[in-house]
C-alpha cells in the first residue's frame, strides 16, 4: 500500500521550506523543542487525511506572511492498482527514481510510478487539495483524488486520545479492518428505533399524570396531540451514529477509558493488523503515557525491527528509551537553518550507533562534550555542579549532554565528535594528553568546526590534577581516595609506583614538612591511575572530586590549569 517518498513543506508554522525523502519505515524525528517536528506531522496530515475542509489561521503561515500560500505537496509510490488507473490519473502520474530521490515528470521503465497530491492555502484560509504535474498544470487540468481513494491512503494518527480508533467511526483503525460489506446503517437505525420505543414503555406510567394534563391541555386548545401524548425518545435529539459502536471489555466497560499507554499500544497493534489497507502512521511524542518496557512494546508493534516494513511511521520523540531501540537509519535530526529546515538521517556507522545505545541523551541535545572516558565525563559534571551553586546555569539546563568514548584511544574521540557535527550538533571534545591522536584525525574534526580541549602535554587527568592543584586539594584528593578504594590500597599503588621507595605516611609528612615536591605530585598522578585499581574511575566519583575538591580549590592551582578548566566553563556556557 501508498508509502511517503518525498515530502515538500512550503510557508507552514516554523517551516519555510523543507524537502525531505523519509524512509519507507520508522521515521523517527528528533531536535530541539520548536524546532518543526509536530508540525511536519501534522502537514502529512492535513494532506493526505480523509477530509474535505480543514481550520486555517493566520497564525499557520510562516511568520504571518499570508502573502505567501501555504504548500504541502505529498508524492506517493507503492499505489494501489486503482490509483495506476491512465484513464483517471493518467496525466499526473509521475516517475521517482529511488537511486537519485529525484521525482520526474514522465515515468518511465526502471523507476516507481507515483502521485503528487498537494494542499495550498492562500490568504483567504480556504484549504484546496489537488493533484499536481507539470505537465499537468501546463495543460490546465485539474483533479483531485477520488475520496475512495483517498480514504484507502489516509494516514492513522495514533494520538493521545484514543475515542475516535477504538469505535467504528468514519476513518478509525476498526473501520478498516471490517469488511466493506458490513452494512451498519440499517442496523443502528432499528436500534435507534428499538431505544425509542422501549423507553417509551417503561416511562409512560412514570409521567402518567404529566401526560394527562398535556393532553387535556392541548384538547382545549385545540392542538392536535391525538387521544393521548407520549414520552418517548426525540428521533433528532437522541440519535445513534456509526460512532455509538465501540470495544467494550468482557464486562461491559468501554475501552476507550483505558489509560494513555494502553490505548495506544492496542491502537499500534491494530494498525499493524490493518497494514494492507492503511500503512502509513502517525505518532506526535510517541513515548507518551508509557513505562519504558511498554514504550519498547510499542516500537516493536508497529515494526521498529522489521525487516519487512509493514508500516510507515512518523513519530517524533524526547526519549533516551525510544532512541536507544531504534536503528541510527531510522532516526532523523530536524535542523532549523536561517531559510530552510533540514532532516538529517543519524545513519548507522559505528561511531553514530555506539553513541545510540551507550548516550542516546546526546541526541537529544544541542551541545555535546565527547569525553575520552568516565573520569572526563565526571570531572566536567562536576564542575557543572560547582558552577551551579555559583549561580550559573546548567548545561544539562542550556541543552547539553555528555557522550562517554570508553578510553584508551582519543581518535575515537575526534572521529565520534565529527560524526555529531555532521548532524548538526555543537560539539567539543575533551581528552588526556598521554597518547596523541592521528593529527589527520583532529585536523579533520577542528575544520568541520569541532572544538577540542586536551591537558598539558603528556599529562592525563589524574597527572594534570596532582601536578597543578595546590597542597590543600591534594590533601583533599589523598583523603577522597583512602575513602573510595581504602586507605591500605593508596599507600600500596604509591610504594609500587615509587619502586618501594615512598609510602602513603612519607608522602603525607613530607607535605607537612615542606609542602609536596614536583616529584612526589608525578608520583601521586602515576600510582592514582593504575588501570583497573585507579583512585577515581567512576563517573560518581570525579564528580565529588571536581565540585567538593578542584571547584574550591582552583584559585591556588596553576594558572594553565585554570585556563583550561575556564575554556571549559566558557565552552558549556556559550550552549
Amino acid at each position: 500500500m501508498a508509502r511517503i517518498r518525498r515530502l515538500e513543506i512550503q510557508n507552514f508554522r516554523s517551516i519555510q521550506f523543507l524537502d525531505w525523502i523519509p524512509s519507507a519505515g520508522i521515521n523517527c524525528l528528533i531536535g530541539p523543542g520548536d524546532s518543526g517536528k509536530s508540525s511536519i506531522l501534522d502537514a502529512i496530515d492535513l494532506c493526505l487525511g480523509a477530509r474535505r475542509s480543514a481550520p486555517f489561521g493566520d497564525t499557520d503561515f510562516h511568520r504571518l506572511n499570508v502573502g505567501q500560500p501555504i504548500v504541502i505537496a505529498v508524492t506517493l509510490g507503492a499505489l494501489p492498482n486503482t490509483m495506476l488507473n491512465l484513464e483517471g490519473y493518467g496525466e499526473f502520474l509521475r516517475g521517482y527514481d529511488a537511486a537519485t530521490g529525484l521525482v520526474e515528470e514522465e515515468p518511465r521503465a526502471g523507476i516507481e510510478i507515483v502521485l503528487t497530491l498537494r494542499l495550498t492555502v492562500m490568504s483567504d484560509l480556504e484549504p484546496v487539495w489537488s493533484l499536481y504535474s507539470r505537465r499537468a498544470e501546463q495543460q490546465g487540468l485539474e483533479r483531485n483524488l477520488a475520496w475512495k481513494d483517498r480514504t484507502a491512503i489516509a494516514p492513522s494518527r495514533i494520538g493521545s486520545f484514543a475515542n475516535t480508533n477504538l469505535s467504528w467511526t468514519r476513518g478509525s483503525v476498526l473501520n478498516r479492518l471490517t469488511n466493506d460489506s458490513v452494512n451498519l446503517g440499517a442496523e443502528l437505525a432499528n436500534a435507534a428505533r428499538d431505544a425509542r420505543a422501549s423507553f417509551g414503555n417503561q416511562t409512560g406510567t412514570q409521567f402518567a399524570e404529566t401526560l394527562r394534563v398535556v393532553t387535556e391541555t392541548a384538547t382545549c386548545l385545540g392542538v392536535p396531540v391525538g387521544t393521548s401524548a407520549q414520552a418517548l425518545l426525540d428521533a433528532h435529539s437522541v440519535s445513534i451514529g456509526d460512532g455509538a459502536i465501540a470495544l467494550h471489555n468482557d464486562v461491559g466497560v468501554p475501552l476507550r477509558l483505558l489509560g494513555t499507554g494502553s490505548a495506544r499500544l492496542l491502537i499500534s497493534g491494530l494498525q499493524r493488523m490493518a497494514a494492507e489497507t492503511a500503512t502509513i502512521a502517525l505518532v506526535d511524542e510517541i513515548e507518551f503515557g508509557l513505562e519504558p518496557h511498554r514504550l519498547t512494546r510499542l516500537l516493536d508493534s508497529l515494526g521498529a525491527k522489521d525487516a519487512a516494513l509493514p508500516l510507515q511511521v512518523f513519530m517524533t520523540s524526547h526519549s533516551p528509551v525510544a532512541i536507544r531501540e531504534l536503528s541510527g537509519n531510522q532516526v532523523f535530526v530536524v535542523r532549523t537553518k536561517t531559510d530552510r529546515h533540514d532532516i538529517c538521517q543519524v545513519g548507522v556507522s559505528d561511531d553514530v550507533q555506539s553513541t545510540l545505545r551507550a548516550d542516546p541523551e546526546a541526541f537529544l541535545a544541542k551541545s555535546v562534550i565527547v569525553c575520552e572516558g568516565a573520569s572526563e565525563v565526571g570531572l566536567a559534571r562536576g564542575l557543572g555542579q560547582y558552577w551551579v551553586g555559583l549561580g550559573a546555569t546548567s548545561f544539562f539546563a542550556l541543552g547539553g549532554a555528555y557522550v562517554d568514548v570508553g578510553g584508551s584511544n582519543p581518535n575515537r574521540c575526534y572521529v565520534r565528535g565529527a560524526a555529531l557535527l555532521r548532524l548538526g550538533y555543537r560539539v567539543l571534545v575533551l581528552v588526556d594528553a598521554d597518547k596523541e591522536p592521528t593529527p589527520e584525525v583532529a585536523e579533520a574534526f577542528h575544520t568541520a568546526g569541532g572544538q577540542s580541549l586536551t591537558w598539558r602535554a603528556g599529562r592525563a587527568l589524574e597527572d594534570e590534577l596532582f601536578c597543578s592543584l595546590g597542597d590543600d586539594a591534594i590533601d583533599a584528593l589523598l583523603r577522597k581516595a583512602s575513602e573510595v578504594v581504602g586507605r591500605d590500597l593508596v599507600s600500596e599503588h604509591i610504594t609500587s609506583k615509587s619502586n618501594g621507595r615512598r609510602t602513603l605516611d612519607a608522602v603525607e609528612n613530607e607535605s607537612l614538612l615542606e609542602g609536596y615536591t614536583d616529584e612526589t605530585k608525578a608520583l601521586l598522578g602515576m600510582a592514582s591511575k593504575i588501570r583497573g585499581s585507579g583512585w577515581f574511575k567512576s563517573v560518581s566519583t570525579y564528580q565529588e572530586v571536581a565540585r567538593d575538591i578542584v571547584g574550591p580549590h582552583l584559585a591556588t592551582a596553576e594558572a594553565g590549569f585554570q585556563d583550561i578548566v575556564e575554556q571549559l566553563r566558557s565552552w558549556t556556557h556559550a550552549a
